[in-house]
């Protein structure tokens, strides 16, 4: 099956969960995320100092940042990407008003952002084939030589 003939949102659920690991590494409430590493490894609390571990990590961390930012910058633009958050935060605010999702702990709003960034970021990764299915147009990136 070619790129042409399975839906452009196929790759969707795969792109957001790899967009939810480098977000949720990155940060997250449960203090098991690369931030609350480095901050003790520069603290030099609980045992923990700052070596290669910690560097190899922020590394392929900000690799992945740099690859899912790009992507979604060059896919959406910037008003793309301020129409994606807008989108995905009335969803939210829609959840959070059926009474679907709870706002009560202050760590279900930092989860519900963390989710709406990975959500943006793997929107970004997606939208090119998705323009390229309703148009019929390929980004310059797109096109083999």
């Amino acid at each position: 099956m070619s790129d042409d003939d399975r839906s452009p949102w196929s790759g969707y659920p795969i792109r957001l969960l790899f967009a939810l690991v480098l977000v949720m590494a990155t940060y997250n409430p449960t203090g098991y995320s690369y931030f609350q590493w480095l901050k003790n490894s520069i603290a030099g609390t609980d045992g923990a100092s700052f070596g290669p571990e910690v560097a190899l990590a922020g590394v392929v961390l900000a690799i992945g940042w740099v690859i899912y930012l790009r992507a979604t910058m060059r896919s959406l633009g910037m008003l793309g990407i301020l129409l994606a958050v807008a989108l995905f935060g009335t969803i939210i605010w829609l959840l959070i008003d059926h009474g679907l999702i709870s706002t009560e702990g202050s760590n279900t709003v930092t989860w519900i952002i963390l989710f709406l960034v990975a959500a943006v970021l793997a929107t970004g990764l997606s939208w090119s084939y998705v323009r390229r299915r309703l148009s019929g147009q390929y980004d310059v990136d797109d096109v083999d030589e």
